[in-house]
């Protein structure tokens, strides 16, 4: 087993086939994953008028810290007139269930699985460094 997945990191960013800038958020999101990716995070969601997908296909958990993670990257970045988007998540899947039995679901925009962008061709490209722990 690759213990590595479990480690939180941002891989990104990337760009999504509709401009957006692509973030693969990896491993478990709980509150070490706050403690070390809230300040990149920041940096994306910070800026005006971001247009950002967060690319959860990676998460192996979430927990109340992660999803606390998750609602603050999307309100920074609805006051500063910008759009948050989440992509992979599925029913079945962790972060698809939190939001369900928290009643989150609808306050976020998810993106389809078989829609274009996230998932595109370049998306996976990061052009920037990961943050890892080690």
């Amino acid at each position: 087993m690759d213990e590595r997945q479990y480690y939180p990191r941002i891989v990104g960013p990337g760009r999504a086939a509709d401009g957006a800038t692509v973030l693969e958020l990896h491993g478990e999101l709980d509150i070490l994953a706050v403690s070390v990716l809230s300040a990149r995070l920041d940096e994306f969601t910070g800026a005006q008028g971001a247009d950002l997908v967060l690319d959860l296909r990676a998460v192996a958990f979430i927990d109340c810290a992660g999803l606390s993670l998750l609602s603050r990257a999307r309100c920074r970045t609805g006051q500063r007139g910008g759009r948050l988007r989440l992509a992979g998540v599925t029913d079945g899947g962790s972060v698809g269930r939190l939001l369900r039995m928290t009643g989150l679901t609808g306050h976020f925009e998810l993106v389809p699985d078989d829609a274009p962008g996230p998932a595109g061709d370049d998306a996976g490209a990061a052009e920037g460094a990961d943050i890892a722990v080690a």
